[in-house]
């Protein structure tokens, strides 16, 4: 019998089944039980690319669960280019690795489902032997030569890096290869011993290192199109054949003699083939299709598209393009080519075949009625012999709607699945799905209703965030933003400019120098090992650096100078550390079993960042001391979890928790993610804005006096004075840079005994500065989430065309924009214009003006995509996450600062498209030269976790801001902000420990150790020179041999086994770190004999000294007040280091005077 769970199938390709009374997510489970059911796999086609998406989440929901099947069945996607036709761009390669995944197993395919759209049909593809020819099988044992597999993986169209990150990349370093297969979840390291390959292992693109060991890896072109020596051959004698252009001015050209990709080359793949498949010539014959939705009219507007941006851009001569049908199929041949496969097609009509499913009526609640979910009532109550089962996004929604239903005295058992339900024989039921539409099937007693359907206006949040582990060394200290020209500041020389690396041989050993320049182009030659005397100048513009003297006492003056200052500025700010260390704070206890099972509810995997973090604030929670911790971590990098794991502990000892945050839509959305979160916990969460009535808020309070709300979320009315919490143990403070300084104040009264945490992604300058000088605690957070792609930022004068194409590239992969418009007065008359040059757009206005019901429905019918373009005033800067709205246009850029236009880029970008902001400027130019310094760092730091780098460069822009009430900036300036910030750091720690300051600064550090050894890191070993400096300062910032015995196991992993110089450099470091101990200045070695210099102040017992020398009187001699010379008869650089290790273990310390 037909049933939707049996749905019938085409037997052969003459008749269609046609298929009627699909409604809601019926149409996904027939398709889910018609591929269960057939003997090929099912293809299907929707009209645009948003509907893929959608059915893609609804059948693999399906898929997991079928009647009478154990196994998953597949669901693959063929992806969208999301680029427009004959567009400058190319697809980001995680869609490329998508495609040719799903290309290659398509022809083996015996069942499953893939979907795409009309759209991504109508591209004509790679020829299917291409795909196959180009695809190789590594296992371990076989043989495989490094330079041939290079220069195969080149041709392949394989990018070689010095790290691998991304799809389609590939290093080699030695002996070691690694690759970053496309269509693979995972980058692989292949290890060989001499041509066999040893080992296949898995690793970490974040840290780079390897963990677990496979057997064989499958490795799929990098590209579409080849740019192996045929494959340029072919493409050059093809273009000169079809287009009549100067070659020497067609960059496209140029770019592909020379192997390079060219972006947008894809528009050119006719050039590369001798002819081109489509994706038919993919798909095994006994492939069903099924198509959804008006595929002709889709079909014939692309194809009208494709046209209209031919005919604009076919003039270009140095960019001359293909005539669509040498590139793209026409929806006429792509609707014929369907007729060789079996087909399904929905339909009305006397041949077509009910699966007996019903429509839904409206269901949605109405918040005016007195009772707002009679519809619902009223319809479960007419239809008494049907079971109903509810379906909830999360968690937290499933709770909140349990709630509802309680109301109306419907109280739903809980279920896993669908399937589940349909097994029982329970008569009413709730889910967790990612479903948006119902379902009702009358035959089969069964009724689906979603969240939605009841919530029209209300938001959820689809989460496709997933987590990376990292690790974030030297994000503060580093000098891996060092290019050549750039100001550094040596401590003992003052500020100079960087130059490059060089190799120097002296005494016929070779060593590595960091050359820098000072005034009257005098050089100066840092040894590697003396890295860590090295750092980046943090003043003003690098430009305009005062360059230091050689040879004069200037420097020392200046750092003398700002020593004395800042001893004072230490003490005073050891006076408010001191008080607030003496604020005893509350010791919290908690449940160790209760916490874990609260994680384990969290969905995704932590990073190593946040896991730092919320153990740093859980550390702090339990001593006993106020708290007072800024977490930094850039927008969408699961701050808020660090948040949520604290409110958790607090609540558990029966603390009140207030969450202070800037907008009322923000207040909004952690509303709902702390329901979320704690949704299977006895915990009550309430919210204050403006999106309830005063009564409400009446209310709200007087629970909160009561002390019957645990977690209270709000504006910045939470700070009114007639709040009375009835015990408050934690504030937490979102997006801390939007408030005032009469805020601020106002916070400060509250924060007597209070533990406080403060989230934000770009902190002001000012707290920056306290945090790093040690008044407040940090915690960093800048891992990017897995798949998360930074957002391509483009500045530009504002043009009609440039908004158009944005927002058409936008809008075809069925997304959504932002378009930001800072004037409240203007607004609508923007909006009328964008609705003017894109007619096709659905426009919505949202701003602080509005009334709340309206704003709220508003950003509602947003996230349900009612509208595609939403134009905003400033209102979304801290708003909802919207993961479909990956392109935001900013209008007069130039009027932000640096904080606002990182948190509005990070609007975007959400998830794991591409995205795209666009800093629009007037069209006369004419800004300001502040303006024009923030939109170049904007420009620059367009990396993921680029909040703190950017907080920084403001500290740069608008000098660090009084820290304590006194002007600093001018020392600031002259020795720069990391020195600056370090010696306070050290005058702290010294007045701290009871000692005074030394206004020289302590330099024990900076042991001299010359000992004529070839100690370096080779440059074949690693010949990147910027990979190289950062390695070398990491070597020579090491703390003990802990750290260095993890960095060899790290270089080991990374780039093979060490080689002897690398060795020594070790060992070197070693030495240091042995002799700081002994308060060694200097230690210095020739061919047969050396001489070790000790400071004035030295912790060696003398005796201990005259007792060597006594004993060994060839060998040791002393060399003046404070020195020590021997003589070793050592020819080789490692006996050398023995025996001056052996030296120095003979040493004695003084013992410590009894008081």
């Amino acid at each position: 019998m037909t049933t939707i769970y049996n749905p019938p199938l085409p037997q052969d390709t003459h008749f269609a089944s046609h298929w009627q009374q699909t409604f809601g997510c019926a149409t996904s489970l027939a398709l889910a039980n018609a591929a269960a059911n057939s003997e090929g796999p099912l293809l299907l086609i929707c009209q645009d690319n948003e509907s893929v998406e959608q059915f893609k989440r609804e059948l693999r929901y399906f898929c997991e669960k079928l009647p009478n099947r154990t196994n998953l069945l597949q669901v693959f996607s063929f992806p969208d280019w999301e680029t427009l036709p004959y567009d400058n761009f190319s697809p980001h390669q995680d869609i490329v690795s998508d495609r040719l995944s799903a290309l290659y197993h398509l022809p083996d395919l015996q069942q499953g489902i893939l979907v795409t759209s009309i759209g991504s049909l109508m591209h004509k593809l790679p020829p299917k032997k291409y795909i196959r020819g180009n695809s190789l099988d590594l296992v371990v044992g076989q043989q495989l030569s490094i330079q041939t597999m290079r220069s195969q993986l080149v041709d392949a169209g394989y990018l070689a890096v010095d790290s691998v990150f991304e799809h389609g990349e590939f290093a080699v370093r030695g002996s070691i290869l690694d690759i970053f297969p496309m269509g693979s979840r995972f980058p692989y390291r292949i290890d060989l011993l001499d041509d066999e390959i040893e080992t296949l292992r898995i690793f970490n693109p974040e840290t780079q290192r390897s963990d677990q060991r496979i057997e064989q890896i499958q490795l799929l072109p990098g590209r579409e199109y080849p740019l192996d020596a045929r494959g340029i051959t072919a493409f050059r004698s093809n273009f000169r054949e079809r287009f009549d252009v100067d070659l020497r001015q067609s960059p496209l050209y140029q770019d592909v003699s020379d192997g390079i990709s060219s972006p947008g080359l894809e528009y050119y793949l006719a050039l590369f083939y001798e002819r081109l498949d489509s994706l038919f010539d993919f798909l095994p014959a006994n492939t069903t299709c099924c198509k959804i939705g008006d595929l002709a009219g889709a079909g014939q507007n692309f194809w009208q598209d494709i046209q209209r941006r031919y005919e604009d851009r076919q003039i270009d001569h140095y960019r001359p393009i293909l005539p669509p049908a040498d590139i793209f199929l026409t929806i006429d041949t792509v609707l014929a080519d369907l007729k060789q496969f079996k087909q399904i097609s929905f339909a009305s009509g006397s041949t077509a075949i009910s699966l007996q499913s019903l429509r839904l009526p409206e269901l949605s609640s109405d918040i005016k009625l007195k009772t707002p979910f009679a519809a619902v009532e009223q319809f479960i109550e007419q239809n008494p012999e049907q079971r109903v089962l509810f379906s909830a996004e999360s968690a937290g929604r499933r709770e909140t709607l349990l709630e509802v239903l309680k109301q109306i005295q419907i109280k739903p058992e809980q279920f896993e699945h669908l399937q589940n339900f349909v097994d029982s024989t329970s008569s009413c039921g709730i889910i967790v799905a990612p479903l948006d539409q119902g379902l009702w099937l009358e035959d089969k007693k069964l009724l689906l209703i979603t969240e939605a359907q009841l919530f029209g206006n209300r938001i959820a949040q689809r989460r496709r965030r997933n987590k990376k582990q990292s690790d974030t060394d030297f994000i503060v200290k580093s000098l891996t933003e060092l290019s050549i020209g750039d100001a550094v500041v040596h401590l003992d020389h003052g500020v100079g400019r960087y130059l490059g690396l060089q190799t120097i041989n002296t005494d016929g050993q070779d060593t590595e120098f960091l050359t820098l320049e000072y005034a009257n182009a005098a050089k100066l030659y840092v040894p590697v090992l003396s890295l860590h005397l090295i750092s980046r100048y943090g003043g003003a513009e690098q430009d305009t650096a005062p360059l230091n003297h050689l040879g004069s006492d200037q420097w020392l003056k200046t750092r003398r100078k700002a020593a004395e200052k800042i001893r004072d500025v230490a003490v005073e700010l050891l006076d408010i550390y001191a008080q607030r260390e003496a604020k005893i704070g509350y010791k919290y206890d908690w449940s160790t079993e209760e916490y874990d099972k609260f994680v384990s509810s969290f969905p995704f995997e932590e990073t190593a960042d946040q896991e730092n973090a919320i153990e740093a604030v859980l550390d702090d929670m339990k001593n006993g001391r106020s708290m007072d911790r800024l977490v930094c971590g850039d927008v969408g990098f699961g701050k808020t979890e660090v948040a949520i794991r604290a409110t958790f502990v607090a609540v558990q000892n029966s603390k009140q928790v207030a969450m202070l945050v800037p907008t009322t839509l923000l207040a909004q959305q952690h509303y709902e993610s702390f329901k979320d979160r704690f949704a299977d916990w006895p915990i009550v969460i309430e919210v204050i804005s403006r999106f309830k009535s005063a009564s409400e808020q009446n209310e709200t309070l007087k629970k909160v006096a009561a002390g019957k709300v645990d977690v209270l979320i709000g504006t910045h009315k939470l700070l009114h004075g007639d709040i009375d919490y009835s015990n408050l143990g934690m504030l937490i403070i979102d997006e801390e840079h939007r408030f005032g300084v009469r805020q601020k104040e106002k916070l400060k009264s509250i924060r007597a005994n209070v533990d406080i945490l403060t989230l934000t992604a770009t902190p002001i300058p000012r707290t920056l500065n306290m945090a790093l000088a040690g008044i407040r605690d940090l915690s960093l957070i800048v891992t990017p989430p897995a798949r998360r792609l930074s957002v391509k930022t483009f500045v530009r004068q504002e043009q009609d065309s440039l908004v158009v194409e944005a927002v058409s590239r936008e809008l075809l992969r069925g997304g959504q924009v932002f378009y930001l418009h800072n004037e409240v007065k203007s607004i609508e008359a923007t909006a009328e214009h964008l609705r003017n040059i894109v007619p096709q757009a659905r426009i919505c206005v949202a701003h602080g003006q509005m009334l709340e019901r309206d704003l709220e429905k508003v950003m509602a019918d947003f996230y349900h995509k009612r509208y595609n373009i939403l134009v905003c005033t400033t209102i979304i800067e801290t708003g909802i996450d919207i993961p479909s709205a990956n392109t935001i246009l900013i209008h007069r850029a130039d009027k932000f600062g640096l904080a606002q236009l990182h948190q509005l880029r990070g609007r975007v970008g959400r998830s794991h498209h591409q995205a795209y902001a666009y800093l629009l400027l007037p069209n006369d130019g004419k800004i300001s030269a502040d303006a024009n310094k923030r939109i170049e760092a904007i420009q620059s730091a367009s990396t993921l976790g680029a909040g703190f780098t950017l907080a920084s460069h403001d500290l740069e822009i608008r000098g660090a801001g009084e820290l304590l009430g006194d002007e600093q900036s001018g020392h600031m300036q002259k020795i720069g902000f990391s020195l600056y910030t370090e010696m306070l750091e050290q005058a702290v720690a010294a007045i701290k420990s009871g000692r005074r300051p030394d206004l020289d600064m302590d330099l024990s550090k900076s042991i001299e150790v010359n000992l004529r050894i070839p100690a370096l890191i080779p440059e074949a070993y690693l010949p990147d020179v910027h990979l190289r400096l950062i390695m070398y300062k990491r070597i020579s910032a090491s703390l003990d041999d802990d750290d260095l015995r993890e960095l060899q196991v790290e270089m080991i992993d990374r780039f093979g086994l060490l080689p002897e110089p690398l060795k020594l450099l070790f060992r070197v470091t070693q030495l240091k770190l042995n002799a700081e101990k002994y308060g060694i200045k200097k230690i210095d070695a020739n061919v047969k004999t050396g001489r070790i210099e000790f400071k004035a102040q030295t912790p060696i017992d003398p005796m201990s000294l005259v007792e060597m020398i006594q004993n060994d009187p060839q060998t040791y001699k002393l060399g003046g007040a404070n020195s020590l010379q021997f003589t070793h008869n050592c020819d080789e650089g490692a006996d050398k280091l023995d025996f001056i290790n052996e030296l120095l273990d003979n040493f004695k310390l003084m013992k410590p005077k009894a008081a």
